[in-house]
């Protein structure tokens, strides 16, 4: 039992590691989004493309935690894994800015819908999370991802790396990764919306 790890999934604990940029993302910008259907926490299928033609933000994160439920061995020292819940709560904080701006926004991660569901639900979240778990649209964009040695089934085996796509017409106009610390991703996105 000593070896499972309680964490306050709200909170970012001091002397986490900082993910370093390792040009994984350098591909991204200009690119096309692809056509691929992830189930959404608003009891739908999103075509990705589709909502893409307008203005989205779609922000990527490897895996929120629940409060009581043990993170994976070792989740603090894994560069970038930790901050889920903060991050989503800072888009939820800001979404009526992203609104005026005219954007959507969306978060992506390789857990199961049903999970999704919960976190959306216990945040209260204004917007909608879209499970990749399959990894279509992560393979589809070639988006790093890293694997995890987990007996809890919150978390999945491979998990995408955080990061964020700024997606207007269809293309990826801008591209924030590494993205550190999490719970500041939203203000620095709507910064960069709002100096175009």
């Amino acid at each position: 039992m000593s070896e499972l790890e309680f964490n306050n999934p709200y909170e970012l604990p001091p002397g986490l590691p900082v993910p370093v940029d390792d040009g994984a993302c350098d591909h991204l910008p200009g690119v096309d989004v692809p056509s691929v259907v992830l189930p959404s926490t608003g009891n739908r299928s999103v075509n990705v493309a589709e909502v893409s033609k307008g203005r989205v933000v779609f922000f990527f994160f490897p895996a929120a935690g629940r409060p009581g439920v043990p993170d994976p061995k070792g989740w603090n020292q894994i560069p970038g894994a930790r901050g889920c819940t903060p991050q989503a709560c800072g888009y939820r904080n800001l979404f009526d800015e992203f609104r005026k701006l005219g954007f959507q926004v969306f978060g992506v991660s390789a857990q199961r819908r049903e999970d999704l569901v919960e976190i959306a639900q216990r945040n209260r979240l204004s917007y909608e999370l879209l499970s990749d778990s399959e990894l279509r649209l992560a393979k589809a964009q070639h988006l790093p991802t890293f694997q995890v040695e987990s007996t809890i089934p919150l978390v999945p085996p491979l998990c995408i790396r955080r990061l964020s796509l700024v997606v207007t017409s269809g293309k990826v106009e801008r591209v924030f990764y590494p993205v550190f610390p999490p719970d500041k991703n939203a203000g620095e996105v709507l910064r960069y919306l709002q100096s175009r």
